[in-house]
């Protein structure tokens, strides 16, 4: 394998992570929970903490990590009556931004036409060296 087509792999993969993380927080956007201050000890389930990927250069390409939103939650409206209310009565929504979550998904589009690119591009410049070799 090529410099360029490990380097393509390698955003190739970080685009497929985002789009992964980013599908998440979209579908998860609604999901409500215990706040982390609610002192519910009877419930184990936490509410939905949003992910984000932060990319950066490995000199031979590319990589990325999953770390959460901070703030990862918010208070929701009041709703005495929720499964997960905190004793004050709000429950706990994921700090999320649906716009945000629409562009990291074109984002993660982009990044893969364009590493799709390189890789296809790359392949036929290797196709064509070995014609004039043989």
């Amino acid at each position: 394998m090529s410099i360029a087509s490990a380097i393509a792999m390698s955003g190739i993969n970080v685009a497929t992570l985002r789009l992964q993380v980013s599908a998440g927080n979209i579908a998860n956007a609604l999901s409500t929970g215990p706040a982390p201050a609610s002192g519910d000890a009877t419930n184990s389930a936490n509410g939905y903490v949003p992910l984000q990927v932060v990319q950066y250069d490995t000199g031979k390409g590319t990589d990325a990590v999953v770390r959460p939103v901070s703030p990862s939650l918010v208070p929701a409206a009041y709703n005495p009556n929720a499964p997960y209310t905190a004793t004050n009565g709000f429950p706990a929504d994921p700090y999320l931004v649906l716009t945000n979550g629409m562009v990291q998904l074109l984002v993660a589009r982009f990044n893969l036409l364009a590493n799709a690119h390189v890789l296809r591009t790359d392949t036929q410049l290797s196709a064509a060296l070995l014609d004039i070799i043989a």
